[in-house]
């Protein structure tokens, strides 16, 4: 049993002897690279009278012994192959130290032996391994000075303890000198660890923009910084793209909603606030294609949807048609109003959605639709056969006293009907004495008369006046009566 000052005398040689054999491993100056790499430790083993004591890390995971379990034949029979000098037990005398070199000279392993009283310390060594490590570090050092980015290390107060040589040009051509031990290129960055900051030449001129990251590897703080002036540019034109944009859609009376790849709004412009009733500060929010419509729906700006269960399915069947340029429809709102809708493919997998309202026109349209119908009807009513032909001679309004003397329905026609083709009508149902010509020819506009008046005899022996005279706009009126309704005029 050992007395605590044995004990204390054993740690302190424990202590001395990692000590020494981390200063063998690490003889040579350390470099000033020191990116992602840690002391290794050593293998170490402690014996105490031929029983293991304490071992490195490394050396239970080479050896797979265990303290207190295992003895000096254990670690003899794991090292007898390269090394068979290996000794059966612990040096002999008080104090002493032996070193064994691996029996192949290809193996670059050595082994050191040192013992005091009962202790007895060994420490493997690998030149290999070591000479590795330093072609290593050799190479990650050439990596990083050759790195078109400034990279540099802080210690945990900040302090930069390294800087590759892009930094340290950076640093010469804005501030015309190497940078003191102390100072930092980046000293805006530093507080934020990531993110964006700017340097500006002491000449002037537009600033660098560079993107630095951060990251802490065994208490030392790497910083990359990333040039993006580039990006910064591009992204500046494309602010200013989008600005120019919205000011010319400013004055357009079409609502104007563009969506991104990902359904969401990125530009709008003022119409599209009035005709959807949505506030700029959810426009602003930029929302997504279905929280869009679904606002829209919510201020009776589109109409109700029959099945509230499959609103979804028809947001997503909308921008589906929408992206193939399918989408256009006409909406009718409950306060009356009419919404002509469409949706286009944009560049960039983008949506454009077109808004405008055509309240005016449809109410115009229906209007002179029904003005359209009351003069047909009242013109119905007329006895006489009247026919209007345009300027070019193809028939435009026939009434139905027309129809039903002549048999014939320009409304069933697959093509439009021309003054031709009446006068072969015409001709088939009345006498050859009629000058039809003379009526082509002033439908045509082809003579200076503005009227003609003839009698004609329909092959059932009934007589009609026609008259032919040219109009406004110059269309060409044609009008049938009977005698009887001549002379009744005439009376």
């Amino acid at each position: 049993m050992l007395t605590p000052p044995e004990i204390l005398l054993v740690v302190l040689i424990a202590v001395a002897a990692a000590l020494a054999a981390v200063t063998y491993l690490v003889r040579r100056p350390e470099p000033a690279f020191q990116y992602e790499m840690a002391d290794a430790e050593p293998v170490a083993l402690l014996f105490d009278d031929g029983v293991l004591h304490h071992a490195t890390t490394p050396a239970l995971q080479r050896f797979s012994l265990l303290p207190g379990a295992h003895l000096w034949d254990d670690l003899r029979e794991a090292l007898k192959d390269s090394f068979p000098d290996f000794p059966t037990c612990p040096g002999p005398g008080e104090h002493g130290a032996l070193t064994l070199q691996a029996k192949t000279a290809n193996d670059p392993q050595e082994i050191e032996i040192s013992w005091w009283g009962s202790l007895c310390w060994v420490t493997c060594l690998d030149h290999q391994y070591r000479d590795r490590d330093h072609a290593s570090a050799s190479a990650a050092q050439r990596a990083c000075d050759a790195s078109p980015h400034p990279i540099w290390q802080t210690d945990r107060d900040g302090t930069v303890i390294w800087r590759n040589n892009r930094y340290l040009t950076l640093f010469e051509q804005l501030h015309g000198r190497r940078p003191q031990s102390d100072e930092c290129l980046f000293e805006q960055a530093m507080t934020a660890r990531n993110g964006r900051t700017s340097l500006t030449s002491r000449n002037g001129g537009d600033p660098d923009w560079f993107e630095i990251s951060t990251r802490e590897v065994n208490g030392v703080t790497v910083h990359h910084a990333t040039c993006i002036s580039g990006l910064v540019k591009a992204e500046d034109s494309l602010r200013t793209f989008v600005q120019t944009l919205t000011k010319t859609f400013a004055h357009l009376r079409i609502g104007l909603a563009i969506f991104n790849r990902e359904d969401q709004l990125v530009l709008f412009n003022p119409a599209l606030l009035e005709l959807s009733g949505v506030p700029a500060e959810f426009l602003s929010a930029r929302p997504n294609m279905l929280s869009f419509f679904d606002q829209l729906r919510e201020n009776r700006r589109m109409p109700e949807p029959k099945n509230y269960g499959s609103w979804r399915q028809q947001i997503a069947d909308l921008a589906s048609a929408a992206a193939d340029g399918r989408y256009r429809e006409t909406w009718s709102l409950e306060d009356g109003r009419t919404y002509a809708v469409q949706g286009r493919p944009h560049p960039e997998g983008a949506t454009v959605f077109l808004f405008e309202d055509i309240s005016a026109e449809v109410s115009l349209t229906r209007n002179f639709r029904a003005e359209l119908e009351l003069s047909q009807y009242l013109l119905d009513k007329v006895e006489d056969c009247l026919v209007v032909f345009s300027p070019s001679g193809v028939l435009t309004f026939c009434n139905s006293a027309y129809r039903d003397l002549w048999q014939q329905n320009p409304d069933a026609a697959f093509a439009d009907i021309t003054v031709s083709d009446c006068l072969d009508v015409w001709r088939s149902k009345a006498k050859a004495d009629v000058p039809w010509r003379d009526f082509l020819k002033v439908s045509c506009g082809y003579s200076n008369r503005q009227s003609l008046t003839t009698r004609v005899t329909m092959d059932n022996g009934q007589l009609m006046t026609c008259v032919a005279e040219t109009i406004a706009s110059g269309a060409t009126l044609i009008c049938f009566k009977t005698l009887e309704e001549v002379a009744a005029e005439a009376h």
